[in-house]
């Protein structure tokens, strides 16, 4: 399938701190500039956590996982499978479901069997995910379009304005995913199959920082 990478809706979470912190271990800048980050270390445990998916056609989210009070809470299984029920599940009825795959990378409330199964009446056998029937190498954040991108050219903007609360902090991270042109989406996913050629070029060495700028 000529553009089958476009057909591959990539999914991932990741914690946006109140106070700015960025983890640089796994958050990859898009961009020659750094982000407007004005705290590196986190003081409190104030964050969101955000989940997405990424394709060439768009970008469904975000999503910011809460109680049933309004809480900001992490994911767990439970969680990640109400969000793919009430949230992910209705946003796809937007898209030609028969052509688009799913990934998910292999934490553990990715992987429990009740999320594969849930994932797999709607995908079947298009679903790359550990234990799905296309596997997902483990550690591949090079691989993974939210990892390589969005995150980091998301929290590259987010801060600028240095929101006070997390009400602000979410309606900022609402209206930088909500700009993304499809435009970039489609380089950010043409530049996945150069990782990929890398990869097999390198046999599956790690790629150098010059291959994460635009």
């Amino acid at each position: 399938m000529v553009d089958f990478h476009k057909r591959i809706l990539f999914s991932d979470e990741a914690y946006f701190w109140l106070n700015g912190y960025v983890n640089k271990q796994n958050c990859r800048i898009w961009s020659e500039a750094n982000p407007q980050v004005y705290v590196e270390t986190p003081l409190h445990p104030e964050k969101l956590t955000v989940w997405c998916a990424l394709w060439a056609g768009g970008i469904i989210g975000p999503y910011f996982f809460k109680n049933d009070e309004g809480h900001n809470v992490t994911v767990n299984g439970d969680r990640y499978r109400a969000m793919i029920t009430n949230f992910f599940i209705p946003e796809l009825n937007n898209h030609d479901v028969q052509e688009l795959w799913f990934q998910q990378d292999s934490a553990t409330c990715h992987t429990a069997r009740a999320t594969i199964d849930l994932l797999k009446d709607t995908f079947g056998d298009r679903l790359i995910s550990r234990f799905g029937p296309v596997n997902w190498p483990p550690r591949s954040c090079d691989l993974t379009p939210l990892d390589y991108f969005l995150w980091g050219y998301v929290k590259s903007l987010v801060y600028a304005d240095k929101p006070q609360t997390l009400d602000h902090l979410e309606d900022n991270i609402r209206h930088v995913i909500a700009d993304i042109r499809p435009q970039m989406l489609e380089k950010v996913i043409e530049n996945w199959t150069s990782r990929l050629d890398y990869i097999r070029a390198s046999l599956g060495s790690p790629m150098p920082e010059i291959i994460f700028k635009m």
